[in-house]
């Protein structure tokens, strides 16, 4: 049985080439028989792609062979079923969309803290923690005694600080998200903003929970990802959620177990909201996936993608 390597990666670097980037990458994608997403812009590259052990070190040795990528950085898990369906390489605007002008992780950002000591940092009663990520990720999993900011995209973000901290009375402040590219672009924007002192975790929540042990770790619950495991649990070991077809959301144990849930159809987040037409598609949808897996074949539908 083929174990599925997963690598996840991003870094802020000047790519004003990142036009021309895009169809060879594809193509090295597709000849390594790699699968998953990388975003290109001119602020840089992120993405998350899965292979082969050895598909996946080639192209890491590939995308380093680019002088700007040399110190390119990358977290791996493992999935013993493809995280993905199929590899593609987008162009975009970001490679986290935050929507604001003049944010430059490479000129201005926090200072990074390393999983480590992590702990000693957030333990502290004068520093402010803050979840970085959309309200149906911190659902699932958080450190505690972290602020939620129940955004439903980072774009919000933003707002958020404006509305609701002060420079001045927040002096020194903690973010964390899941592999590090939304609090390393959200420390850049506090420290324009005349926050002080502005720390984010090393590597995100997958480093965390790979590197700290069981029994002195601070995080509470599962860490949601953009794959097929849906999320993950101390050590990176696959975590005990799916996602609903219906509306996309993860599912926990309980809300499994509710009348209003449907495999592949609804949940009772989205059951009173889905339009017969929705449903009929789903039940139809779910009909297939269920025959493609009798025949012992995979539906490309049957696992759909989260957006960050």
């Amino acid at each position: 049985m083929t174990r599925w390597t997963v690598a996840a990666l991003y870094k802020f670097v000047k790519l004003s080439d990142c036009g021309k980037m895009r169809a060879p990458l594809q193509a090295q994608c597709d000849l390594l028989g790699i699968t998953g997403t990388l975003l290109l812009a001119n602020e840089g590259i992120n993405g998350t792609i899965a292979g082969t052990r050895a598909s996946i070190d080639l192209m890491l040795e590939h995308l380093r062979s680019d002088p700007r990528l040399a110190d390119l950085q990358h977290k791996e898990s493992f999935s013993e079923t493809p995280p993905f369906n199929r590899m593609k390489v987008k162009l975009k605007k970001e490679i986290v969309t935050m929507g604001v002008q003049g944010i430059d992780p490479t000129k201005q950002a926090g200072i990074y803290v390393k999983p480590e000591d992590w702990n000693a940092l957030i333990s502290d009663p004068s520093v402010l923690l803050v979840d970085t990520r959309n309200e149906y990720e911190v659902e699932i999993g958080t450190f505690q005694g972290a602020i939620d900011p129940r955004i439903t995209t980072f774009r919000e973000f933003p707002d958020y600080v404006r509305k609701h901290f002060n420079a001045k009375n927040q002096p020194r402040v903690a973010m964390f998200c899941t592999g590090g590219i939304r609090c390393e672009k959200a420390s850049a924007y506090m420290q324009q903003q005349g926050f002080p002192a502005v720390y984010h975790l090393q590597g995100g929540i997958l480093k965390y929970l790979e590197q700290v042990p069981a029994e002195k770790s601070l995080w509470k619950g599962e860490c949601f990802v953009f794959d097929h495991r849906v999320a993950v649990g101390q050590g990176l070991t696959p975590g005990n959620y799916e996602l609903c077809y219906g509306c996309t959301r993860p599912l926990s144990m309980s809300e499994k177990a509710s009348p209003k849930y449907q495999a592949g159809v609804s949940c009772p987040n989205c059951y009173d909201s889905l339009t017969p037409e929705k449903r009929r598609s789903a039940m139809e949808r779910q009909k297939q996936v269920s025959l493609a897996s009798e025949r012992g074949e995979r539906h490309i539908g049957a696992r759909y993608k989260k957006s960050r």
